[in-house]
Formats: C-alpha cells, sequence, structure tokens
C-alpha cells in the first residue's frame, strides 16, 4: 500500500494526496503519517508546492472524518437500535455517552488524529452518541488541520531522512495508541464496576 500511495501522489500529486487521506482517515488501510512527511519531502525537493499540499492533505482530513462521523450517525444508530439490547445499550446508555462525549470525549475528536486506530473509531463514535454536528466539526477540523500541518513540516524539515523519521513516529504512535486504548478499557470496566457497586 505504501509503494502504491507513493505511486499515486507521484502521478496524480495533489488529487492524490486528498484521496488517500480522505480513504485513510475513514479506516482504510493508507499509512497517513508516513504519507504527510513524504509530502514534506516532495515540498523540500519542489515537486510538490506548499499551499496546494497543505490544502489537499487538510481537506482530505477532514473529508473522511466527516464521513466518518456520518457513518455513526446513520449506521451506528441504526445497529444500536436493533442489535442493542444484546449488549445492554439502553437508550439512558447512549445519552450518557452523548453527555460524557459532549463534556470530555469531543478532546478526543482532536487527539486522536495523532493515535493510529483511534482516529478511525473517535469519529463513528461521536456519530453514534448523536455528538451536534458543530461541536464536532470544532474539534475534529481543529485536529485534522494541526495533525497534517505538523506531519508535512516534519518531513519537510527532515529532508532525505524522512524515511527514517516516519519510521520512528509511526512505532512511537502505535506505542501510544496501544497504551490509550488499554487506558480505556481499563476506565470502562471501572466505570461499570462503580455504576453495578451504586445500583446494588
Amino acid at each position: 500500500m505504501i509503494d502504491f500511495s507513493y505511486n499515486f501522489i507521484a502521478q496524480y500529486e495533489y488529487l492524490a494526496v486528498y484521496v488517500l487521506l480522505m480513504l485513510g482517515i475513514v479506516g482504510l488501510p493508507v499509512p497517513d503519517e508516513t504519507l504527510l512527511v513524504f509530502c514534506g519531502y516532495l515540498i523540500s525537493t519542489g515537486k510538490l508546492s506548499w499551499a496546494p499540499t497543505l490544502v489537499s492533505a487538510i481537506l482530505g482530513s477532514l473529508s473522511g472524518i466527516t464521513l466518518s462521523y456520518g457513518l455513526g450517525r446513520v449506521v451506528g444508530l441504526t445497529v444500536i437500535a436493533r442489535f442493542g439490547t444484546y449488549f445492554h445499550l439502553s437508550p439512558e446508555l447512549l445519552e450518557r455517552t452523548q453527555s460524557w462525549y459532549v463534556r470530555s470525549g469531543k478532546y478526543l475528536l482532536f487527539a486522536g488524529y495523532f493515535f493510529p486506530g483511534i482516529r478511525h473509531a473517535t469519529a463513528l463514535v461521536a456519530g453514534s452518541a448523536c455528538l451536534p454536528y458543530r461541536i464536532f466539526a470544532m474539534f475534529a477540523y481543529l485536529g485534522g488541520a494541526v495533525w497534517a500541518s505538523l506531519f508535512i513540516s516534519l518531513g519537510y524539515g527532515a529532508e532525505e531522512e524522512w524515511r527514517q523519521l516516519s519510521s520512528q513516529i509511526h512505532g512511537y504512535a502505535w506505542i501510544a495508541g496501544a497504551v490509550v486504548v488499554i487506558m480505556g478499557i481499563v476506565g470502562f470496566f471501572r466505570y461499570r464496576k462503580k455504576r453495578s457497586l451504586e445500583k446494588s
């Protein structure tokens, strides 16, 4: 997939950057950070220009996260309505999830970009929890702009060392993502235990 992405960008340039990042954010196996760092490197060599690359990357990211949010709103609610009782997903739990997302979870829409695997899920969960679009857009769009700008800038600064930098970033990001997931699972079970004790 990496070689395909490089060749796709070499042939279609800014359109390819937009399409690949949109698909990557939705959840397809696109190496997002590597792609952005590579774009920064191409800018440093003069093969791409700053402004159109940055605009294409940001718009691709925002399109992908919006599509995921929309899928969460449509598919997520349908699944909950049809199968929710089998997984103890009551309307009350959905309401509490929405309240939590408005209060605290919205920050995950910003920070989630920096953790592979997590950024693909945050918008789906936000949509399923019926987080208002205005709040979703405020945090998700800002996060996408910062994320894309940062990694393109890193690639631009690394120049010929972009491959080594990309490999290091990818490794650390997956470790950080795993830690966040584990913390989330532990927090979820602690919350369930607390709720059980309150009911008993």
